[in-house]
């Protein structure tokens, strides 16, 4: 797979990882596999954020960094993104259009 490039578009990022998923031949992942993995990812950066924190952690969970485990949220997003044909730029968008229009405080 070629690198991504430091001016990877959110677009860029969401065919990367389609491409990423059939090179490394996870396109039978149905949403549900990949909702289930994703929050499994947010649960690992929780604890990196806690380890960040100094906070107690399991002394057997395998914890990676915080941009690591951000990394893989991403990568799940995208893909569940992708299976559903969201593209995930339009998509923030269209909410913060929406959350324009609503009082925050």
């Amino acid at each position: 797979m070629q690198p991504l490039s430091p001016t990877t578009t959110l677009a860029n990022l969401q065919r990367y990882v389609a491409d990423m998923e059939k090179q490394r031949g996870f396109t039978d992942r149905t949403v549900i596999d990949q909702c289930l993995m994703l929050g499994e990812e947010v649960g690992e950066l929780f604890k990196a954020v806690r380890k960040h924190q100094q906070l107690p952690i399991s002394s057997t969970s395998i914890v990676g960094t915080v941009d690591e485990e951000l990394a893989d949220v991403l990568i799940f997003l995208c893909a569940v993104a992708n299976r559903y044909g969201i593209d995930l730029s339009d998509a923030l968008r269209r909410k913060e259009q929406h959350n324009e229009q609503r009082t925050w405080r």
